[in-house]
C-alpha cells in the first residue's frame, strides 16, 4: 500500500496531465494550506494534514475520503464517536469482519443499508 504523500502526489500529477488546475499550487490554495506545507506532505517529508484537510483534499482529487483518512493513519471524527459509543461492541465487530472475505461484508453492509437485519443465532 503506497504511503499517503505518495498516493497524493501521484494522484495529483495523473489529473494534472489532462488539466492545469491540479497543480500544486492551485491544489494547494483550494484547500487552505501553504503549497509548500502540501509539497512536504507528497514528498514525505510531513505527516498528513488534519480531517478537514485531506477530506477537502479527497474531494479535489475524486478520491473517497476514508480511503485517503485510512492512508494517512487517521479514523474520521465519527468514527470514533461511534466507537466510543460501544466501546465493548465495535472492536469486536470490526475484529470478526476482518476475518470476512470481502464479498461477505458487502453483502453485511447492502442488507444493514436496505433495512433488512440480518438472521440472529438463537
Amino acid at each position: 500500500m503506497p504511503k499517503f504523500g505518495t498516493h497524493i502526489r501521484h494522484q495529483r500529477e495523473t489529473l494534472r496531465r489532462e488539466d492545469p488546475r491540479y497543480s500544486l499550487r492551485q491544489i494547494a490554495g483550494r484547500i487552505g494550506v501553504e503549497p509548500s506545507y502540501l509539497s512536504k506532505v507528497e514528498r514525505e517529508l510531513e505527516p498528513p494534514p488534519s480531517e478537514p484537510k485531506i477530506r477537502a483534499l479527497a474531494k479535489e482529487l475524486g478520491e473517497d475520503p476514508d480511503s485517503l483518512l485510512a492512508l494517512a493513519g487517521k479514523v474520521s471524527v465519527d468514527l470514533q464517536i461511534a466507537i466510543r459509543k460501544r466501546p465493548l461492541l465495535f472492536p469486536r465487530l470490526i475484529r470478526e469482519l476482518r476475518k470476512l472475505p470481502d464479498a461477505a461484508v458487502l453483502h453485511l453492509i447492502k442488507s444493514l443499508q436496505s433495512g433488512k437485519k440480518p438472521k440472529e443465532n438463537p
